[in-house]
C-alpha cells in the first residue's frame, strides 16, 4: 500500500482544514477511506443502539495538486485507515501559512499519517514541520461495515433554516430540555419542539421549501402520496443535534434534511467539492 499527496494552493489547504476541524468536532475518531477519486471521512455508528453516522465525500482533485495512491490489490485499489480526526486538525492548524503541505502514509514504529509542512523562512533554507500521526489500517474483510448509507425511505424532505438561526435556537432549548422534536411538511414549514412537565416551546420556520428529489429511485414512495400539510417527526437527542450544528464549518451552498417519521433525521451538507451526511437515531 502506498499513499502520498501533496496541497500547494493556500485556499485548498484551508477548505480542507475547515473539512477537517468539522469532521473532529463531530467524532473522536472515524475511518479515513482513501480511492483514486475520493476521500472519505466515514462513522458508522449502530442506530440500532442509538449511536450517530457520518458519511463526509471530498472530490480530490479540487484540494491536492498532487495525489497518488496504490490499494491494497489491483482489484481493490483502496486504503481504509482509523484516524482520530482531532490529531489531524491540530497538524493541519500549525501548516495554515504552508508554502505546501505533502501527506503520505508512512511506517514507522506503527502505520502513519505523516504530514510534512513547509513553511516560509527568512533565509534560503527551507523549514519543514513534521507530524507524524498514529492510524490503523483496517483490513478488507472489515471494509463492508463502512460502505456509503444508503438514501433512507423519507417521509420529509426540507430544506434547513439559516444554520445560525438555527444553532441559536437549539442552543436555547437546550438549556429547557434534554430531547427536541423536529417535525417538518411538504409545505415548507418546519418546527423545532421541546415538551417537558413545566414547559412547552415551539419555534416555527416556513416557506423553507423542499428539495426536488429526482425520479430515478432516490425519491421516498412514502413521499409521493403524503399529504402536503401532514407533519412528520423525530425526537433526538438535542445535544447529538447542537454538536452537529456547532462543529459544521463546511459553509454549504444547500442544507437539508429528510426525516423518517418517529426513526431518523438524516441532516445533508453540500458544498461544491464536499457533502456531509449525518444521521441522528430517535429516542423513544
Amino acid at each position: 500500500m502506498k499513499f502520498r499527496a501533496k496541497i500547494v494552493d493556500v485556499g485548498c489547504l484551508n477548505h480542507f482544514t475547515r473539512v477537517v476541524n468539522t469532521v473532529s468536532k463531530l467524532t473522536k475518531a472515524c475511518v479515513l477511506r482513501l480511492t483514486c477519486d475520493h476521500l472519505y471521512f466515514v462513522l458508522s455508528g449502530r442506530v440500532a443502539t442509538g449511536g450517530v453516522s457520518m458519511w463526509c465525500e471530498l472530490l480530490q482533485v479540487n484540494f491536492f495538486d498532487e495525489f497518488q495512491l496504490e490499494g491494497v490489490s489491483a482489484d481493490a485499489n483502496e486504503i481504509f485507515l482509523e484516524v482520530a480526526p482531532e490529531n489531524l486538525s491540530r497538524a493541519l492548524k500549525t501548516a495554515q501559512n504552508a508554502k505546501s503541505v505533502k501527506i503520505k502514509l508512512t511506517k514507522k514504529s506503527c502505520p502513519c499519517l505523516t504530514l510534512a509542512a513547509e513553511l516560509p523562512s527568512l533565509s534560503s533554507l527551507s523549514r519543514v514541520v513534521t507530524h507524524d500521526l498514529p492510524v490503523d489500517v483496517i483490513p478488507r474483510r472489515l471494509w463492508y461495515d463502512f460502505r456509503e448509507p444508503q438514501m433512507p425511505e423519507f417521509d420529509v424532505s426540507i430544506y434547513l433554516p439559516p444554520l445560525k438561526t438555527m444553532k441559536s435556537v437549539v442552543d436555547r432549548m437546550k438549556n429547557l430540555s434534554n430531547y427536541l422534536v423536529v417535525e417538518a411538511n411538504l409545505n415548507g414549514k418546519m418546527n423545532l419542539k421541546i415538551e417537558t412537565d413545566l414547559v412547552s416551546v415551539t419555534t416555527h420556520f416556513k416557506e423553507l421549501g423542499n428539495p426536488p428529489w429526482g425520479e430515478d429511485g432516490s425519491q421516498s414512495s412514502s413521499r409521493t402520496h403524503r399529504e402536503p400539510e401532514l407533519m412528520a417527526e423525530t425526537r433526538v437527542d438535542i445535544r447529538k443535534l447542537q454538536q452537529f450544528l456547532t462543529g459544521q464549518q463546511v459553509n454549504p451552498s444547500r442544507a437539508m434534511c429528510n426525516i423518517v417519521d418517529g426513526r431518523i433525521l438524516h441532516l445533508i451538507f453540500l458544498h461544491e467539492d464536499v457533502s456531509l451526511q449525518y444521521f441522528i437515531p430517535a429516542v423513544v
